[in-house]
């Protein structure tokens, strides 16, 4: 099974580039699981026809009990994907990575991978602070490997650099490592440039470099990623070339 965990500073695109990496796996035949791990609950939306999940954090404070189904917190999207939403407390009132914590004991208690034994599990997570609950896909065994989205700008590298850092205090306890960084382009003067040489300084791999694009914003306005509104388009083709890329690494078809 590819277990791997997204992060990435906030509005730098990993949302995108987890839900167009998921649905390049579904289009190769795996069966995949995707869970955004952000309060915004917005991680699935274009693989659901934009028609959001409800978060399993809404659900919980709208009912008296857990919920006893994974029907009630999941939906199928593109490719049969499967989308879960951790989402988060009440705007103000409690901490953000409660929700990922809560999340994860509930699929945990619900059987999620006995019962759907994925070949392929997405954890989107948002990644200006890697601690408490942002730290669970990395540190209690869900994810396997990390991919960091950056762009040229110096937050986005700054974040990625803390990331990057937060992750290597988790190698010696056989926790998630880095596989490299996915480049979203945001065409910054020298941004190529830029995240190469942080790459090359922290020892890390461009795994994927994807274009600026305005077919993602396209195809996002009617709740699609790119894989499905046009799977023949560059930008498309720099994420099936990624989902390649780890599904052989992985051991081909026997992921």
């Amino acid at each position: 099974m590819i277990k791997l965990a997204i992060y990435g500073k906030g509005g730098i695109g990993k949302s995108t580039c987890t839900a167009n990496l998921a649905a390049a796996f579904a289009m190769r035949g795996k069966k995949v699981i995707q869970i955004g791990c952000d309060p915004k609950a917005d991680s699935t939306i274009n693989l659901l026809g934009g028609r959001p999940v409800t978060p399993v954090m809404d659900w919980m404070r709208d009912h008296d009990d857990e919920p006893d189904s994974l029907d009630q917190i999941s939906a199928r999207g593109f490719g049969g994907v499967l989308c879960i939403e951790t989402g988060g407390p009440t705007p103000g009132l409690g901490c953000a990575g409660r929700g990922i914590i809560t999340t994860f004991s509930l699929l945990k208690e619900l059987r999620l991978f006995e019962t759907e034994q994925p070949d392929v599990v997405l954890y989107d997570v948002l990644g200006d602070v890697v601690c408490g609950g942002f730290a669970a896909p990395i540190r209690e065994g869900y994810a396997e490997q990390v991919l960091i989205v950056t762009s040229g700008e110096k937050m986005a590298l700054y974040a990625a650099n803390n990331i990057n850092n937060a992750v290597k205090n988790f190698e010696d306890r056989s926790y998630a490592k880095v596989r490299g960084l996915i480049l979203n382009r945001r065409n910054v003067t020298d941004e190529a440039q830029k995240v190469y040489a942080f790459a090359e300084s922290a020892g890390l791999a461009v795994a994927a470099d994807i274009p600026r694009s305005d077919d993602i914003t396209k195809y996002e306005d009617t709740g699609k990623t790119v894989i499905e509104g046009n799977p023949e388009c560059e930008t498309a083709k720099r994420f099936f070339a990624l989902a390649d890329l780890l599904i052989a690494e992985k051991g081909g078809r026997d992921v």
